[in-house]
């Protein structure tokens, strides 16, 4: 991992994620580059060619300006809390969120997505709404959100990869397992048994659990017939640090967290939760 991209409009729940954008780029000796992306008003009433110019020329320098005050915060903060991370990279683009991250992605080789997630109060907002949501759909990079409530631990013990055993998801695993071998992490596959499983399940846990006999991995295969609870609970029983899963069809994401869990995603507001590619 080389370079992580945070983009930030620099709100606390921005800033929330920064801790993480800090701990990675140490662990991996990775650049982190900011980018903030703002939008140019929209002029209603007719004007000049040379007043509109003139009106985004305006809006264009103070963006600048902002940028700049707003960066050398988070260098201060990066110089305090991680020494040892580079100087920040940083980009000021206008326009749209998801077409500049793509753009920046591919300019600058982008492994790792760290953002904030406005508003979450659990997984439905984190893949439902929100920017970041937007985002782990649309993004071609692996994505980790970060809730604004999210406590920063200096060290990340237990991590869980929520599965199917499907095929597409051992690439995803394979990934989340250099992570954590690298930073000394518990991982746990956790699958919730339900109506909807292959009549092969079985057959499917014991090839992966052959299939990773020797990686530092434990399986859990839990009855429930309320997913999402069920993925709660456990979150808070096993004191997990950060969630993973492989982002599958929007569809997969709506059926698994359709219904009702406002107050049962209460639990779940200081998790991050980091979503890889098929």
């Amino acid at each position: 991992m080389k370079n992580i991209l945070f983009p930030t409009d620099f709100s606390e729940t921005a800033n929330a994620a920064f801790n993480y954008a800090l701990k990675f780029a140490t662990i991996f000796n990775a650049d982190i580059i900011v980018l903030h992306v703002y939008d140019l008003p929209i002029i209603e009433t007719p004007v000049l060619p040379e007043a509109t110019k003139e009106v985004f020329d305006v809006v264009a320098q103070n963006q600048e300006n902002k940028f700049k005050d707003e960066i050398k915060k988070l260098q201060k903060i990066a110089d305090k809390r991680n020494p040892e991370v580079k100087k920040l990279n940083s980009i000021l683009l206008n326009g749209d969120l998801i077409y500049n991250i793509n753009k920046v992605c591919n300019d600058k080789n982008v492994d790792l997505i760290i953002m904030g997630t406005t508003g979450a109060s659990g997984v439905r907002e984190i893949f439902l709404g929100s920017n970041t949501a937007t985002v782990i759909a649309n993004a071609k990079a692996t994505v980790l959100g970060v809730p604004v409530a999210a406590e920063f631990h200096h060290q990340i013990k237990n991590i869980v990869f929520t599965t199917q055993y499907k095929d597409e998801d051992n690439k995803a695993l394979r990934q989340l397992l250099k992570l954590a071998n690298k930073i000394k992490a518990n991982v746990y596959c956790l699958h919730v048994q339900n109506n909807d499983d292959p009549a092969d399940i079985e057959q499917k846990l014991n090839e992966w659990k052959m299939l990773y006999k020797d990686e530092k991995i434990d399986f859990f295969s839990i009855t429930g017939n309320d997913v999402e609870q069920t993925i709660l609970n456990f979150i808070d029983n096993q004191h997990i640090d950060m969630v993973a899963m492989l982002k599958h069809k929007r569809s997969f994401f709506e059926s698994l967290f359709h219904t009702s869990i406002t107050r049962k995603m209460a639990y779940h507001t200081k998790t991050p939760i980091i979503v890889y590619k098929c």
